[in-house]
């Protein structure tokens, strides 16, 4: 079985577009959660994130991230509510402890824990997004004339990891399936088959490069043909980068966590969150009205 996070191909924009197109694209909306920290702007960010991935047929990925980006999010709203006290809304008034000090749990501690914990969860579907919807190999195509090894190994790793991972899940499988007479088989023993089947895999990779010429100094004359979908994706990258970076300038997007909480619910920031659920859908649309015609 393909792990969720792994390239699946596929037939959406994201697929279809060049590297760059797509980047810029999923950039954008990753822009928009390290430029603002109001959770209404994030929360319209991850929300734009995940129908992209939904609309590109990634939604085992989306899930997955969010199985992922949830709980780190929780850990973090109860790490800043245990390291940080400040604030005047105490929620849980604790003890003077000699090493944690004072233990006080403070409403504006968690809000701004859980700030933290949005921002990673966009940044985590975004990138879940990318893995599943962008190819690997035409990464390694576009960065091959700018740094020829790094592109190459870079190509490789993503490659790679995914493939160890659904031999882990295999070699998961098949030691469950020998029986209740057998003996179990420790994690130790699991990752020692495991990295030797990476290690065989690795050989074996090794010589097919060697045998399609990738050892030899000779520059690729291959061009793909411009997709359709690359024109949509920058236009609507660009779109949602300047209606971030504009609303900031602007003033939307206010929050603050202390010494109280204030989040700002003006008409610009409605509108932002807004624009950027909206001017997401726009490639997928366009997609779907150049299909019809």
């Amino acid at each position: 079985m393909r792990p969720a996070l792994a390239y699946a191909p596929g037939r959406s924009p994201l697929h279809r577009a060049s590297p760059g197109a797509a980047i810029a694209y999923l950039g954008a909306l990753a822009l928009a959660g390290f430029v603002y920290s109001s959770p209404l702007v994030l929360a319209a960010a991850g929300l734009a994130a995940a129908l992209a991935g939904y609309a590109a047929g990634a939604s085992r990925a989306v899930r997955a991230s969010l199985r992922l980006a949830l709980p780190l999010m929780l850990l973090m709203i109860a790490v800043n509510a245990l390291v940080s006290h400040r604030g005047e809304t105490v929620l849980v008034r604790g003890w003077q402890l000699p090493v944690l000090g004072n233990t006080d749990v403070t409403m504006e501690s968690l809000a701004a824990g859980a700030t933290i914990g949005l921002r990673v969860v966009v940044v985590v579907l975004v990138f879940a997004v990318y893995s599943a919807c962008v190819d690997p190999d035409r990464i390694l195509r576009a960065l091959r004339p700018v740094a020829r090894r790094s592109a190459m190994t870079a190509g490789l790793v993503t490659r790679m990891v995914p493939l160890a991972a659904a031999d882990g899940v295999r070699l998961r499988e098949a030691a469950a399936l020998r029986g209740p007479g057998a003996s179990s088989v420790s994690r130790a023993a699991l990752a020692r088959r495991l990295v030797e089947g990476s290690l065989d895999r690795a050989v074996d990779v090794a010589a097919t490069l060697e045998l399609r010429g990738h050892s030899l100094a000779i520059r690729s004359r291959l061009r793909r043909k411009r997709s359709l979908d690359d024109g949509p994706l920058l236009v609507t990258g660009a779109a949602l980068a300047a209606l971030a970076v504009v609303a900031r300038i602007a003033g939307a997007g206010g929050f603050e966590t202390y010494p109280r909480i204030a989040m700002g619910t003006d008409a610009v920031t409605v509108a932002l969150s807004l624009g950027l659920v909206l001017l997401a859908t726009v490639p997928f649309l366009t997609r779907r009205w150049r299909s019809r015609g």
